[in-house]
C-alpha cells in the first residue's frame, strides 16, 4: 500500500475496533435471535447470538481496502478471491445455521462445501520444506495426500473452534491474542498480506469482545466462531506458501494448541468410551474446568495465560530451523496432558463426569 506508514496500520486498526463495536451494539439492541438457556448451557438467560456479524463484517470491509487501495501487498488474485469468497461462504452458511439451529451433521455437510470451494482456489498445502535435506523429503512434493492433508486441517481447525466457543471471552480473546502473534511474526518475516489481515482479526474480534468478556451481552455464534476457525486454518496455508513471508505452517497450531488439544483429546475420550461423538455434550476440558466451580473469568483468563505462552513459544519456533521446531510443542504436550489429568480426575471425583 503506497504511503501506508505504521501511523496508517494504526488508524485502519483502530476503525475496524471502532465498526465492530458499533455493529456489535446494534446488534445486542436490536437482534431477536437469542441464545435461549438450557440444560448443557453455561448462562442463565436469553442473550444475542449472532455476535460475529461484527467480525465478519469488519473482515470483508477490511477486504475491500486491501483489494483496491492495497496492490503492493496482495498475494496472486486467485488466492486471494478463493480465501476472501470461501471465507464468505462459511460465514453466510454459518449465518444461516445460527437462524435455523441446524443439527450438527448438517453444519459439518456447509463446512465441507466451503472447505473444498478453498481448495478448488488452489490454497492447498501441496508441500513441507524439510531443512537440511532431510532424507529424500527436502520441498517434496505430497501428491494426491495433500488434498487429505489440507482437507482434514481446515476442517479440523474450523470445528475446534466452533467447540471451543462455549465460555464468555474464550473463543474471542484467544483470536486475538493467537492474531497479534501472528501479526508480529508474519510482518518480522516480510509479510504485507499476512500480518494485515492477522490486525484485521484481531480488532475485528475485539470490538466484539468487549460486550462479550467479561460479561456475555453478545455471543458469537456459529458464525463468529467458524469463521475464526476457517480463517485462520486457511490464512496459515496462505501465510506459508503463497505471501512473501513463507511464515512456518506450524505456527497457526502452536498459537490455538491449547483448543486443538482439547478437541481432539475429548473427541477421543468419547469415542473410545462408546459415545455418540456428533450429540452435544459438556464435557471438554474447559467446560468441565468450570463445572468444577470456576467462573468463566476464571477459566478463560487460564487458557488466555496459555494462549500467552503459546505465543513466545511461536516467537522462539521462528528461529529454529528445520525438524528441530516440532519440539517446541512437547512442553506443551507435556503440559496439556498433565492438565488434562487433573481435570478429568476431579471431574471423576466430583461426579460430573
Amino acid at each position: 500500500m503506497p504511503n501506508f506508514t505504521l501511523k496508517n496500520h494504526l488508524l485502519l486498526a483502530f476503525f475496524l475496533f471502532l465498526v465492530s463495536a458499533a455493529i456489535s451494539l446494534f446488534l445486542i439492541k436490536n437482534t431477536k435471535v437469542l441464545d435461549i438457556p438450557n440444560g448443557r448451557s453455561s448462562h442463565s438467560k436469553p442473550t444475542p447470538t449472532i455476535g460475529g456479524v461484527a467480525i465478519v463484517f469488519t473482515f470483508f470491509l477490511s477486504m475491500a481496502i486491501l483489494y483496491f487501495f492495497a496492490n503492493t501487498t496482495m498475494i496472486t488474485e486467485k488466492y486471494f478471491i478463493g480465501f476472501t469468497f470461501s471465507s464468505l461462504l462459511i460465514a453466510g452458511m454459518s449465518f444461516y445455521d445460527d437462524f435455523k439451529c441446524k443439527p450438527f451433521y448438517i453444519k459439518l455437510a456447509t463446512q465441507i462445501i466451503a472447505v473444498l470451494v478453498v481448495m478448488s482456489f488452489g490454497i492447498i498445502i501441496h508441500q513441507i520444506n524439510f531443512p537440511y535435506n532431510f532424507l529424500w523429503l527436502n520441498y517434496k512434493s505430497l501428491g494426491a495426500a495433500s488434498y487429505v492433508i489440507t482437507f482434514g486441517w481446515i476442517l479440523g481447525m474450523t470445528n475446534a473452534y466452533n467447540f471451543m466457543d462455549g465460555l464468555n471471552g474464550m473463543a474471542g480473546g484467544n483470536a486475538i491474542i493467537a492474531s497479534i502473534f501472528f501479526c508480529i511474526i508474519s510482518f518480522d518475516q516480510g509479510s504485507n498480506f499476512t500480518y494485515m489481515v492477522s490486525y484485521t482479526l484481531a480488532s475485528g474480534t475485539l470490538g466484539f469482545l468487549i460486550f462479550n468478556f467479561p460479561r456475555g451481552k453478545l455471543f458469537m455464534g456459529d458464525i463468529g466462531s467458524t469463521f475464526l476457525g476457517f480463517s485462520f486454518a486457511t490464512l496459515s496455508i496462505i501465510a506459508s506458501l503463497y505471501d512473501d513471508a513463507h511464515t512456518s505452517l506450524l505456527i497457526i497450531p502452536l498459537l490455538f494448541f491449547h483448543f486443538i488439544y482439547d478437541t481432539f483429546f475429548t473427541f477421543m475420550r468419547r469415542l473410545l468410551k462408546g459415545e455418540n461423538v456428533f450429540h452435544a455434550h459438556r464435557t471438554h476440558l474447559y467446560q468441565l474446568f468450570n463445572r468444577l466451580g470456576y467462573t468463566h473469568f476464571q477459566v478463560t483468563m487460564f487458557y488466555y495465560t496459555v494462549a500467552l505462552v503459546q505465543g513466545f513459544g511461536a516467537l522462539w519456533m521462528i528461529k529454529i530451523e528445520g525438524l528441530e521446531r516440532l519440539l517446541v510443542f512437547i512442553p506443551y504436550l507435556i503440559f496439556q496432558i498433565v492438565y488434562s489429568i487433573v481435570i478429568i480426575y476431579h471431574a471423576k471425583k466430583r461426579g460430573i463426569l
